[in-house]
C-alpha cells in the first residue's frame, strides 16, 4: 500500500497527493456553490418582478415585519462569519482547541438565528399571514394592502427565508460533524485545513444570502405611489 493510502494519512487512496485531493475538494465545492447561486438567483428574479408590479401593496405588507429582529439576526450572522474565518485561521495553525471553540460559537450563532426566526414565524402564523386558504381576510393588519398581492409577498417571504433557514440548519449540522472530527483528531481535518475552509465557504455563502434578504424584505423604502397617496 502506498504511503498516501495509509489509514493515518489525510490523503484518500484514490488521490496521488494532497494537492490533487484539495483540487478535487475545491472544484466540487465551487460547482455546488454555483448551483446554489443559480437557485437563489431565480428566486431573487421572481421577487424583483413582483415587487416592480406591486410596490405599494408590498411596502404596506412589509410593515408587519419586525426590522429589529431581522437586524439582530443580520448582526448575529456577521459575527458568525467572523468566527468562522477565525476558525479557518486556527485550522491553518493546527490549533485544535481554538478551532473547536470557534466552530462551537458559530453553531451557537446559527441556533440563535433559528430561535429568532421561530419567534418571527410564530407571530406571522398567529396573524394568519402564511400563504394559502387560511391567509388573513383582514386588510387592516396589512395597513390596507391588497390581500392577493400581500399573499404573494408573504409567500416569497416564507419561501425564501425558510429556504435560507434550511441552509442554516444544514450548515449547523455539517459544522457539528466537523467539530466531531476535530475532537476525534481525524487527520483529514487536523492535517489539512481545506475541509474546514470549504465548510466555512458554505457558511459565508449562507450569510451573504441573508445580507440580501434582510434589506429586500425588511427595509423597503416607501414607494412614490404611497407617498403620493394613490
Amino acid at each position: 500500500m502506498s504511503a498516501h493510502g495509509h489509514a493515518d494519512s489525510p490523503v484518500k487512496f484514490q488521490y496521488e497527493d494532497i494537492d490533487q485531493q484539495n483540487d478535487t475538494y475545491v472544484i466540487g465545492m465551487w460547482s455546488f456553490m454555483v448551483t446554489e447561486i443559480m437557485f437563489f438567483g431565480g428566486l431573487f428574479l421572481i421577487y424583483t418582478l413582483y415587487r416592480m408590479n406591486y410596490q405599494g401593496d408590498w411596502w404596506k405588507a412589509h410593515e408587519h415585519l419586525d426590522w429589529r429582529l431581522g437586524g439582530i439576526n443580520t448582526a448575529n450572522l456577521l459575527v458568525s462569519s467572523m468566527l468562522m474565518a477565525l476558525a479557518v485561521r486556527a485550522a491553518q495553525l493546527k490549533d485544535r482547541i481554538k478551532v473547536m471553540t470557534l466552530l462551537s460559537m458559530v453553531v451557537a450563532c446559527g441556533g440563535l438565528f433559528m430561535a429568532i426566526k421561530y419567534v418571527e414565524y410564530s407571530g406571522k402564523i398567529v396573524d394568519h399571514l402564511y400563504p394559502g386558504p387560511s391567509f388573513t381576510t383582514n386588510p387592516e393588519i396589512l395597513h390596507g394592502a391588497n390581500l392577493n398581492h400581500a399573499q404573494l409577498f408573504y409567500g416569497l417571504y416564507f419561501g425564501m427565508t425558510g429556504l435560507h433557514g434550511v441552509h442554516v440548519i444544514v450548515g449547523m449540522l455539517i459544522i457539528s460533524f466537523l467539530i466531531k472530527f476535530w475532537y476525534q483528531k481525524k487527520k483529514v481535518v487536523t492535517e489539512d485545513y481545506i475541509p474546514t475552509e470549504l465548510i466555512g465557504l458554505y457558511w459565508h455563502f449562507v450569510d451573504i444570502v441573508w445580507i440580501f434578504l434582510y434589506p429586500l424584505f425588511y427595509l423597503m423604502p416607501k414607494p412614490f405611489t404611497v407617498l403620493g397617496g394613490h
